[in-house]
């Protein structure tokens, strides 16, 4: 997950999107990720494939129980060394130089300095409950197992989120009509969400939550 402070449309809407409507921009080329600039574009997603050598590299970092390290708040030209120290792995290992890579891809691409960066196997849901983040833009990609879940902008009952669902969980307290309208980010893709804090999106930040995680992954 990387945090910022400052092609092929998935249309949300069956006609040209005013601006109460979101869409979410999906393509199988890195570009698609600029797409978040558009002021109706609240997630943007690189579907990309992870090679053999970088799957099996995380699989090995995952289950060994390695990648759990504090987060960091890197610079391009600093991600590499921060990662691969964090991993006690050389800077030639693979795992390490792709996460680098989207650090520099993401500072360049939302022109800021430096990233927060957080390293994580997860073993239960962080976030098991849809929600949006309060930050301008977050990039998630996961390299093992079940990716994140989102929901298009006109699936949402926002004010189901947070304290508005009364405790209960997201299939009871009325936020989505159907489960069956719940979308994920596939293992290797790159998601960019735009949160509530980005200039013009408050009311609109991305509504996602992680997934659920069987007892054996």
């Amino acid at each position: 997950m990387i945090n910022g402070d400052n092609s092929l449309f998935f249309n949300e809407t069956a006609a040209a999107p005013h601006a109460s409507q979101r869409i979410a921009a999906i393509g199988t080329k890195a570009d698609v990720l600029a797409e978040i600039f558009e002021d109706n574009t609240h997630i943007a997603i690189w579907r990309r494939h992870l090679n053999t050598r970088l799957t099996e590299t995380a699989a090995r970092i995952a289950h060994t129980g390695t990648l759990f390290v504090p987060s960091m708040t890197v610079a391009p030209a600093t991600a590499l060394r921060h990662v691969s120290d964090a991993l006690d792995a050389d800077e030639s290992c693979e795992f390490a130089r792709d996460v680098a890579s989207l650090v520099e891809m993401f500072c360049f691409l939302l022109g800021v300095e430096r990233a927060f960066v957080r390293l994580t196997a997860l073993s239960k849901a962080m976030c098991p409950k849809f929600h949006v983040d309060q930050v301008t833009c977050r990039l998630i990609t996961t390299y093992q197992g079940a990716g994140t879940e989102w929901l298009a902008h006109q699936h949402v009952d926002r004010s189901k989120l947070g304290t508005g669902s009364r405790g209960r969980c997201d299939a009871e307290s009325g936020l989505y009509p159907d489960a069956g309208l719940i979308q994920q980010i596939n293992a290797g893709d790159v998601a960019l969400f735009k949160g509530e804090s980005w200039i013009g999106n408050a009311g609109f930040g991305a509504v996602h939550r992680s997934p659920a995680v069987t007892e054996d992954e």
